[in-house]
């Protein structure tokens, strides 16, 4: 292949220590074909100068102090547990009361993801092209991913639709592209006047824990190079700055008052996946999720959700907050895996198992979502 590009095309990047790269939000619809471009080449494994690809990553001293044996013991038997418990279809949550679901689908799809495997490549790689197959079988016209059992499918859309922005960063194949761009466009003209999203895709009312579900995919297809406007994240900006109380927190609805630990997590983390890592509202938030730090959380709800938002915040803020929070985490998930490999959340052991695999996984620095 023999195409020529302007040679600072490497701006448009943030190089993990992996050989991940990121595309930042800002980049243009220009830049993004291009950049969606290089990504489908590294994953094809076609060379291009300059590029560390992550086949074969150099080892990271910071990954190395991160994990340990119990850590990657956990690991294994999670994913394998996880893998043996795919649906024919490829579909996740027969062990939850929701039944076949793609939200939860697709975050077992991004427990595999974060371990390095990809649709038809590695370990996983089948689970992986399942999942995606599932997902893709449940799309409609409107962009909509939803099973027939879906309850407040907007939970399930963003999840899915996040995966699936994650896998077209792999893949040029066009009926994802399609897809993913009807489930953006879904989102996006989803959003109600206050700048968030609710349980059903219509321009209603909004609650922070939905408004993050949609926040991230958004996020994520931009790296793709699915355009996404930019007025669309401020007004999103907006909604969950709004959200914040004077203690740091942020309440589940602008109506309703009170601060929790997981909301609050989601909060901090839709900022930061709207492009803000700094300011007065990123410190209050995250000191205020740091105060249910393991153990201090063990009385509250929505401990997998919780947790999955508030390692992406303290992952994001990097220095003190992540080093105090990982381990504390770390630790406690591992205590709490079952002698089977699963773990058991709120909507099911599929659900719980697959959070906590994106948790402990996220110092392997797989997945450019996770990347600033």
């Amino acid at each position: 292949m023999n195409r020529s590009y302007p040679s600072d095309w490497r701006s448009c990047f943030a190089t993990t220590r992996t050989g991940s790269m990121v595309l930042p939000w800002s980049c243009s619809p220009v830049a993004s074909s291009l950049c969606a471009w290089i990504l489908t080449a590294l994953s094809s494994g076609l060379p291009i100068a300059g590029v560390v690809h992550a086949e074969d990553p150099p080892v990271s001293n910071t990954t190395a102090l991160e994990m340990n044996d119990a850590t990657r013991t956990a690991i294994d038997r999670g994913l394998g547990w996880l893998a043996s418990q795919q649906a024919p279809d490829g579909a996740y949550g027969t062990l939850s009361h929701y039944g076949p679901h793609v939200g939860i689908t697709g975050l077992a799809g991004m427990a595999f993801l974060s371990n390095g495997d990809a649709p038809g490549r590695g370990r996983y790689g089948a689970n992986v092209e399942n999942a995606l197959a599932f997902i893709l079988a449940h799309g409609s016209e409107s962009g909509l991913f939803a099973a027939e059992t879906s309850h407040g499918p907007m939970y399930g859309h963003g999840f899915a639709t996040l995966f699936v922005a994650e896998v077209y960063g792999m893949s040029d194949r066009p009926d994802v592209r399609e897809a993913l761009r009807r489930a953006v466009r879904l989102i996006v003209t989803t959003q109600n006047d206050e700048g968030g999203w609710r349980y059903q895709p219509v321009r209603a009312d909004a609650d922070i824990s939905v408004t993050i579900c949609q926040i991230m995919p958004l996020r994520a297809a931009r790296n793709a190079g699915v355009y996404v406007d930019k007025a669309v994240i401020e007004r999103a900006i907006e909604y969950v700055r709004a959200s914040q109380n004077p203690d740091g927190g942020f309440r589940y609805m602008l109506s309703s008052g009170g601060s929790a630990f997981a909301r609050s997590a989601a909060g901090v983390a839709a900022l930061q996946y709207a492009g803000i890592y700094s300011g007065d509202e990123i410190e209050r938030g995250l000191e205020y999720v740091g105060r249910f730090r393991p153990p201090n959380e063990q009385t509250v709800g929505h401990y997998f959700y919780g947790h999955y938002y508030a390692s992406q915040a303290m992952f994001l803020a990097g220095d003190r907050y992540w080093r105090e929070w990982w381990p504390a985490v770390r630790d406690e998930l591992v205590a709490k895996q079952a002698p089977e490999g699963y773990w058991r959340g709120q909507a099911g052991q599929e659900y719980g198992t697959a959070m906590a695999l994106i948790v402990l996984q996220m110092p392997n620095r797989l997945l450019p979502i996770f990347q600033k």
